[in-house]
């Protein structure tokens, strides 16, 4: 890695940490610090505590010392789910409510203060550019893991995959219409399924089936609607060549719709060329391959 990149980025934490108020134990002038305020903040309406742990990505132990602040300081409480006793639901008190009220309050004067130092222009391009870092943060957060196709998540995604494409496919789509890949098939040695991980929720995924020394075929490639924009769909696709490279392939062929206008234009931008027809797929207007470095 670019050893001037990595110092930027550093320059640039210790600026927002500074900035935001990270470096106090009282955040925003409340006499706790700045991890409390935001899981106050997260708990919002009531939530359960394993997903706080996924949504801020922090340690289990970490996440229960800070709720049992938060408990003595009579901001939340938390009780086991009626539904699942597994299950332990964290919620606000009036106390922990007006609190987070107060905190909003808060949290808008400092970014108008922020903001007011500097002049129109300025502030455009402050907030645009604190647009693309989200934007960039956020795809930077996305990773990815070969799932068994009968994982719920993979369920998940192949099912948002379906419902997509019926949507947007004249006359609608159906899996058992077209070729069709049983699950052992998409489990090693004879395929894998690649899904796409924000935090803990499913936002991409991608097929690979494998033919001995042949090309790997790609199918069953989706990216949900909330993550398009980050670049995904160029990730999942050079780590789904890169599962086809450590297996052996010696190319990546695929087949798509002419509805598709945006992977068929990520797919020509990636390398890939138009090759004849190598299947019957009744949902395919075009077939591409791209050759493979080996491994």
């Amino acid at each position: 890695m670019d050893e001037a990149m990595v110092a930027q980025v550093r320059r640039f934490n210790r600026v927002v940490t500074q900035q935001v108020g990270a470096l106090s134990d009282r955040f925003l002038a409340r006499d706790r610090p700045l991890g409390e305020s935001r899981l106050l903040w997260e708990i919002g309406d009531g939530r359960d505590v394993r997903s706080l742990r996924a949504a801020l990505d922090l340690d289990s132990g970490y996440v229960s010392r800070l709720l049992r602040s938060l408990e003595a300081a009579g901001l939340v409480t938390t009780e086991r789910s009626t539904g699942d006793r597994r299950v332990t639901l964290a919620r606000l008190t009036a106390a922990g409510r007006a609190e987070k009220r107060l905190l909003d309050e808060r949290s808008d004067e400092l970014a108008t203060q922020l903001l007011d130092a500097l002049d129109g222009r300025q502030r455009d391009r402050l907030v645009a550019a604190m647009a693309d870092v989200e934007r960039l943060l956020t795809a930077a957060t996305v990773r990815f893991a070969v799932t068994d196709p009968d994982d719920p998540v993979a369920q998940h995604c192949l099912r948002a995959y379906a419902a997509e494409l019926d949507v947007r496919f004249d006359g609608g789509f159906s899996l058992d219409r077209g070729i069709r890949a049983a699950a052992a098939d998409l489990r090693p040695p004879n395929g894998l399924l690649l899904v796409a991980l924000l935090h803990t929720t499913p936002v991409g995924c991608g097929v690979l089936l494998f033919h001995d020394a042949g090309p790997a075929h790609l199918k069953r490639m989706w990216v949900d609607a909330s993550a398009r924009g980050l670049g995904l769909g160029r990730r999942l696709l050079a780590e789904l060549e890169r599962h086809a490279a450590e297996a052996g392939a010696p190319a990546v062929r695929l087949e798509t719709n002419a509805a598709l206008t945006e992977a068929i234009a990520l797919y020509r931008s990636a390398g890939y060329t138009e090759v004849p027809a190598f299947n019957a797929e009744p949902y395919a207007h075009f077939w591409f391959e791209k050759p493979l470095l080996r491994q």
